[in-house]
């Protein structure tokens, strides 16, 4: 009985590790994401220009927007995301599309006052020829206690 329990326990263990896996590719638009949260928060808005598509739109709590708009905000401070505290993180990828999902809290200032908030975050991804580019960030705020 005893050693069926552990091989019981240890099948388990060894089917969670499996789905846990990312792809390498899976791992790059991660470390994409990650990397743009950074940029966000450094309010490096010339290279976020580089990384949104031109027709990229971003969904907030306060409306929706274009890439110049959304440049422009995070230029000016009108929106500073400080930190992004991500809790959560899975990527699917189909074709030359990567949707990420992100379960955030969100330190940011907005018009000159500091906010937080826990945000599903969708961030959509496309595969051109110079690389990856994302075409959406759209913003959920969780109603749910604790934002879990």
């Amino acid at each position: 009985m005893k050693k069926t329990l552990i091989s019981l326990f240890a099948l388990l263990l060894a089917t969670q590790v499996t789905f846990s896996q990312t792809t390498p590719e899976q791992q790059e638009i991660i470390n994409l994401s990650k990397t743009k949260w950074q940029w966000m928060a450094d309010k490096e808005a010339d290279k976020l220009a580089e990384l949104f598509d031109d027709k990229s739109v971003f969904v907030h709590m306060g409306g929706s927007w274009g890439k110049q708009r959304e440049v422009d905000i995070i230029r000016s401070g009108g929106i500073w995301y400080k930190q992004a505290d991500i809790h959560e993180v899975s990527v699917e990828i189909i074709d030359n599309t990567a949707i990420l999902l992100n379960r955030i809290t969100l330190v940011a200032e907005v018009g000159g006052r500091e906010v937080t908030n826990p945000f599903e975050v969708t961030e959509v991804y496309i595969k051109k020829a110079d690389g990856w580019k994302l075409g959406s960030l759209s913003f959920t705020r969780l109603m749910t206690p604790g934002g879990q």
